[in-house]
């Protein structure tokens, strides 16, 4: 769509300052804020927004529109009828937006706002100026909605009271009032039940939860449900792995080797752990950003750490400096954009080109990370250094130091024997053989070429043994168990920190200091060095700045992933990018509403997520409506519930719960690895290297415990769109393709399950055909299925059998796996 602005560009023209009408009211504030500024910025801020300015128009203030632009005031405020906003809208003498005519409703709600004075923040008094370059850090760009502190609005006052249980309502209902729309109708229980349950789990409810409810599905029942369920320590292990997209979540390193990262999955189990306790979000940033210099360092504060080492990891870089900026760029996207919804990384090499953000911000940014010691440098011993901290107990600290004396004194003594043997070959070389002896690793090549005739062969037989034992020793020393993946820094004084001209690291400009990004109107930040002397304390003051309130971002941005992990899309659907170029929020005051209640309890994901689960906004139906569906068919207004598809992870937890084979007794601990087959692992520089075989106990675990490879994703998973792991992922895509039903129809792994299935079936429904159709929708579905759907069945029982001349219990598996691919299993309502 061309912007709705451009014609104002057209429309008004260049004038002196109209009279102002009468002083803003506060009525007249308000109504713009709720009814007149979500039509502004869905139609017209692309281009007369805050930082636009197209054809000298700009609408963040009342001065600037009745300064106007290149044809003059927007609005006239002694004849507001003779307005030409009004005649634009009306397709009049102008047309706009130029994409189609406003709703009714819209232009009414404008009309009336003119009428009315058109209220609203008066803005700067300067004109407006085209600004055709970079956007500039300024009054008006500081003005951008998600810029602004948070300033917890009124909620509105609606026509519908009955509807509304708490706040959202409230806003959800406004709008909808507004567009002349009603919400669709409750849910009825099963699908309600059934989304909960995924929503707060991932898992399928049993059949007796759904019918429990079915039972009772009053306010008190379905809350309780609710604590039910956010009390299962399952609860951790759905909503960790949304977190684990955002911070770019993988357990090796990329590259060709991509080998593993050690005790990664520490982090893993700290992010369940935090979803399932319900300490504050602000503590879970400062734990990850700057948990190592706390002043009482917990092992919980190093394990969170592991934030910095998730991403890729170059281990024979061909420039080991561009390959550490290369990691200080990874770390300031990352944690712009996952904490703030700003794409900082975007200003590496030049000023960003669609937000306020100089290019002295992203290094001022970068700055905060500079004296981090990169991942490692080339070798596992270098990673160990740089990013390896014990969290042992005294108690394992002291098991471990004789562990290692006694490893010690193991590769000494193998070293004195081996020393022995060749101190006697040592008189007998010749030649060339005197300089090979000198390279360690040549002598026993040299000596088994004299087996025989300098020792004995049994005597170099038993050198070779030694050398394999002592090498093998060597490469494998102890380590404490009782360790995790960690930032560490360089000591407390930091090296400088330029901008790079370019981008380029053989080009440094100007030295900058840490600072936080200038458009947000920040403090200075206050750094203080811990008292260990092991680091700077940057981090700490860029991690009480972004878990500050008075952060304009940070609560924004959760509450709106919050949200977008209940409903499948946020507020705001950018929500890795709230500058100006992001989407802007279909309800912004509801999201400042959620941010200032989110803060002001603590921080509390539980509290969000009850506000949440108790509205009427999330119980509606998925239910299509014609009139909605022809005023918003984007459903933008959240008048009905979206459907979706299971994600990946769901979608094999699912099959293993089916069939009563899903274990959920094994949390936490290292990661585990599903079969893949051999022609998949074929796709690897080094076929099947680095995937592990699990016990089979531990392959039916869930999919949060699968070990990441960055170069081989299970199979299952990828067809079904998991997270791509090399950068942040805010939003999975979901798309339909034919692996997909390839994969849900002859994998071996569905195959396996469809069997599984089969056979638990036949077990609880016994040979009857019509009780093996029951129970094999009843788990599928979780209800009861209905007498014509078990006909069906069957109806291909009977084909299976009679017209491909299958076995009962052959057919009965193909029912199963026909099961597992039903629309109602794979989609939630």
């Amino acid at each position: 769509m061309r912007c709705a602005l451009s014609i104002f560009t057209v429309f008004f023209g260049l004038a002196g300052l109209v009279r102002a009408a009468d002083p803003v009211s506060s009525e007249g504030l308000k109504f713009y804020e709720t009814e007149v500024l979500p039509i502004l910025q869905q139609h017209c801020y692309k281009c007369h927004g805050e930082g636009k300015n197209k054809g000298g128009l700009s609408l963040a203030g009342r001065k600037l529109l009745l300064t106007g632009g290149d044809s003059g005031p927007a609005i006239n405020p002694e004849k507001p009828a003779e307005s030409v906003l009004l005649d634009a809208i009306n397709f009049r003498s102008f047309e706009m937006p130029p994409a189609g005519k406003l709703p009714p409703e819209q232009i009414a709600i404008l009309t009336k706002w003119v009428e009315l004075g058109a209220s609203m923040p008066e803005g700067t008094t300067a004109p407006a100026t085209p600004h055709h370059g970079v956007p500039q850090v300024n009054e008006e760009t500081k003005n951008h909605w998600s810029f602004r502190r948070i300033v917890r609005p009124e909620v509105p006052t609606v026509d519908r009271t009955d509807w509304v249980r708490n706040p959202i309502d409230a806003f959800i209902l406004a709008k909808f009032e507004a567009a002349g729309l009603s919400p669709n109708p409750p849910a009825l229980p099963q699908p309600l039940i059934r989304r909960l349950h995924y929503d707060l789990l991932g898992l399928p409810p049993s059949l007796e939860l759904v019918q429990r409810f079915e039972a009772d599905d009053s306010d008190a029942t379905y809350q309780a449900i609710i604590r039910e369920l956010l009390d299962s320590p399952h609860h951790g292990e759905h909503y960790a792995r949304y977190w684990l997209d955002v911070v770019r979540y993988a357990e090796s390193n990329s590259y060709e080797r991509d080998n593993p990262k050690p005790f990664v999955w520490r982090y893993r189990d700290y992010v369940i752990d935090f979803f399932n306790s319900d300490r504050g979000y602000d503590e879970f940033i400062k734990e990850q950003l700057a948990g190592d210099e706390f002043a009482e360092r917990s092992s919980r504060a190093l394990i969170a750490t592991g934030y910095y080492r998730l991403g890729l990891w170059d281990d024979e870089p061909v420039d080991a400096e561009l390959a550490f900026y290369d990691g200080l760029d990874d770390l300031v996207g990352t944690t712009s954009q996952a904490f703030l919804g700003l794409t900082m990384n975007c200003a590496r090499c030049h000023d960003h080109k669609l937000d306020p953000l100089p290019q002295k911000d992203y290094y001022s940014f970068a700055a905060f990370f500079r004296n981090t010691r990169h991942y490692g440098q080339r070798s596992d011993d270098s990673v160990y250094a740089a990013s390896i901290r014990s969290i042992a107990t005294p108690e394992e600290e002291a098991m471990f130091a004789v562990e290692k004396q006694q490893w010690d004194e193991r590769v000494g003594t193998l070293r004195k024997q081996l020393d022995e043997i060749e101190a006697r070959v040592r008189p007998m070389l010749q030649g060339g053989e005197k300089d090979d002896f000198e390279n360690d690793s040549q002598r026993l090549r040299v000596i088994r070429k004299h087996a025989g005739e300098w020792l004995p062969r049994e005597e170099v037989e038993t050198y070779a043994q030694i050398r394999k034992t002592w090498n093998d020793l060597r490469n494998h020393p102890p380590r404490s168990g009782a360790q995790a993946l960690c930032i560490t820094e360089h000591g407390p004084q930091a090296p400088a920190t330029h901008v790079l001209i370019r981008g380029s690291h053989k080009a440094p400009g100007d030295v900058v200091e840490p600072a936080f990004p200038v458009v947000l109107s920040p403090p200075s930040p206050h750094i203080q060095p811990p008292a260990n002397g092991q680091s700077t304390g940057r981090r700490t003051a860029l991690a009480e700045w972004i878990a500050s309130p008075q952060n304009p971002l940070t609560a924004r941005v959760m509450v709106n992933r919050i949200w977008q992990w209940h409903f499948g899309r946020g507020l705001v659907t950018s929500p890795n990018d709230f500058g100006l170029k992001g989407e802007a929020p279909s309800h912004p005051e509801l999201l400042d509403w959620l941010a200032a209640e989110f803060m002001e309890h603590g921080w509390s994901l539980r509290h969000l997520h009850h506000l949440i689960l108790t509205s009427n906004t999330y119980r509606i139906s998925s239910a299509p409506n014609d009139e909605a569906l022809a005023k918003d068919p984007q459903n933008h207004l959240f008048w009905r519930f979206d459907m979706r598809r299971l994600r990946a992870e769901e979608l094999r937890d699912s099959i293993l719960a089916e069939n009563d084979s899903l274990n959920l007794e094994t949390m936490y601990g290292p990661s585990i690895y599903p079969t893949i087959e051999k022609e998949v692992l074929a796709g690897q520089s080094q076929p099947g290297r680095n995937w592990e075989q699990s016990s089979p106990d531990d392959k039916r675990r869930r999919s949060i415990y699968i070990h990441i490879k960055r170069s081989l994703t299970v199979p299952l998973l990828a067809n079904f769109d998991v997270a791509e792991a090399d950068v942040t992922c805010p939003v999975r895509f979901a798309t339909t393709q034919p692996t997909q039903a390839l994969t849900m129809l002859n994998s071996a792994f569905l195959l396996e399950e469809a069997q599984r299935l089969a056979d638990v079936v036949q077990q609880d429904a016994g040979d009857d055909r019509a009780s093996q159709v029951t129970e094999a929708l009843r788990r599928v579905l979780q209800r009861e299925p209905t007498s014509e759907e078990i006909q069906r069945g069957l109806i291909m029982f009977d084909r299976l059998v009679n017209l491909h001349q299958l076995t009962r219990p052959v057919a009965l598996k193909y029912f199963c796996l026909m099961a597992l691919n039903l629309n109602e299993f794979v989609y939630l309502d």
